[in-house]
């Protein structure tokens, strides 16, 4: 019965040595998962104001998209009636219609004349090299 005794305890006393040795590799598992967790929330709380952020940007972005179009807006409806006021009073008048009909003298088309520009150094150089026009008397 000693021996029994003995062998139980024995048995138990391993029991209780494996069992804490599980309980310390389980505490260390729950460390580890809990700084992943803490890691995991903090790039998830980035990623949400990011995309908070990114929210707020296309939210401004579409605002001053509609003020543009209703100022684009604007612009052709005043664009139409110039061309409409501009049309009747050609259809009114003879000699603004012949006026109008003429083409520009020379000097004024050489004026309009200029070389295609990719940069805006490019027109600014033009321009400082360019003739002076003459002054008028």
């Amino acid at each position: 019965m000693n021996r029994w005794l003995l062998s139980l305890g024995a048995l138990l006393l391993a029991l209780l040595a494996a069992s804490q040795w599980q309980n310390q590799h389980l505490q260390q598992t729950l460390e580890q998962q809990q700084q992943r967790l803490g890691a995991t929330q903090a790039t998830l709380t980035a990623r949400d104001a990011q995309i908070s952020q990114l929210e707020q940007q296309l939210q401004q972005r579409e605002r001053a998209e509609l003020a543009l179009r209703q100022a684009l807006s604007g612009a052709q409806g005043l664009t139409l009636q110039r061309e409409q006021r501009l049309q009747g009073l050609l259809n009114e008048n003879k000699k603004l219609r012949d006026w109008y009909r003429t083409g520009l003298p020379d000097d004024v088309i050489r004026l309009h004349q200029r070389p295609a520009f990719t940069k805006p150094g490019d027109y600014l150089r033009w321009l400082s090299e360019s003739q002076q026009l003459p002054h008028s008397r």
